[in-house]
């Protein structure tokens, strides 16, 4: 999901579709504040792409836990604004790595910045297609004719539109596609569109907590996996080569705060309370929900590796964002990721 600004819709998504954990976030959106990691060791910043909210648990377990201190860093949390692009930080050389999804990187690397993806973080793609529990449509060929919103034709939600169409054998031309910007229940609810592209962590939970039943429509033959790297951990190659040791202490700090989150969710809705100003208690229950919903999306496959970029993904991903007109000019995919910072 993208803002027309470039930055991350998927971040947007999570902070402004109604959610009351929003509200405690909203005290200083500063771009420019920054949280520190105690004295000493190694400096590294890492753009987190919008105001302090529940999402970035793992982040603030890692800090508050003293996992960059153990790992002999001093890291700072560079919280973007709402006007800020994604990848701006990297850019301006403000930010040594950002939090982003893959398939944003990889169209950021046709467009001439030489990010790279060193960690996946969300294992499973949390964007669905969300249908009324008793609604008619149970598979994307009945969606012919619909009506589907959409926050807007950019990012991680209209990517997995398009993924999702694909899947069915549609495309754009087949359906109705409707902007309604991140009023997905108010849409639904009110029946101005058929389906809603959505975020599995916040979208979904707002349904459920305003009791109105949803399901996701799945692909062919009941498939839910999209051609669709999620979130994680992007530098760009010179980072890399300058500091390729700090980052990979980075990586591994942060995955140590990433498997703490899924273990103990609860206390790291209480850690964050530190980092989201203001969050009472009727706040604090709704981020324990988004972050119970975003546990799943964090655990890697049973066989696989915590943050493990995964090559076959990535090369679905590569063939489909091409087809797409999604990419400004060819890429490779082995050149917009690696495994080798992996702990």
């Amino acid at each position: 999901m993208r803002k027309t600004s470039r930055r991350s819709a998927g971040t947007i998504a999570l902070l402004l579709a109604g959610s009351t954990v929003l509200s405690a976030c909203s005290s200083d959106p500063s771009a420019e504040g920054a949280q520190g990691g105690g004295d000493g060791g190694k400096a590294l910043t890492v753009g987190l792409t919008y105001i302090p909210n529940i999402q970035f648990a793992p982040f603030y377990v890692a800090q508050s836990k003293g996992y960059y201190k153990d790992a002999g860093l001093k890291v700072n949390l560079r919280h973007h604004s709402f006007t800020d692009d994604l990848f701006g930080g990297l850019t301006a050389g403000k930010e040594d790595l950002v939090y982003a999804g893959g398939d944003e990187m990889l169209q950021a690397r046709t467009r001439g910045l030489p990010v790279v993806d060193i960690a996946t973080l969300y294992h499973t793609y949390p964007v669905a297609m969300l249908v009324p529990q008793d609604s008619p449509i149970r598979t994307v060929a009945d969606l012919r004719g619909r009506r589907i919103g959409t926050p807007g034709p950019y990012g991680e939600t209209y990517f997995g539109l398009l993924a999702r169409l694909k899947s069915g054998g549609l495309t754009t031309k087949d359906v109705k596609v409707q902007n309604i910007g991140f009023t997905q229940q108010a849409a639904l609810a009110g029946k101005r569109v058929d389906a809603v592209m959505g975020y599995l962590n916040n979208d979904a939970v707002q349904f459920q907590q305003a009791g109105i039943k949803v399901r996701a429509v799945e692909g062919a033959a009941g498939s839910s996996q999209l051609p669709l790297v999620g979130v994680g951990l992007g530098a760009t190659d010179k980072t890399l080569k300058q500091q390729g040791d700090a980052v990979r202490k980075f990586v591994a700090a942060t995955l140590r705060g990433v498997r703490y989150t899924v273990e103990h969710p609860e206390e790291a809705v209480s850690i964050s309370k530190a980092f989201i100003p203001g969050m009472d208690k009727k706040q604090e229950e709704s981020a324990l929900a988004v972050l119970q919903a975003t546990v799943p999306l964090m655990k890697p496959p049973a066989s696989g590796r915590p943050g493990r970029n995964d090559p076959a993904t990535w090369d679905r991903m590569a063939v489909f964002m091409k087809e797409q007109n999604l990419l400004d000019k060819p890429v490779r995919p082995t050149e917009a990721y690696t495994n080798s910072y992996l702990p």
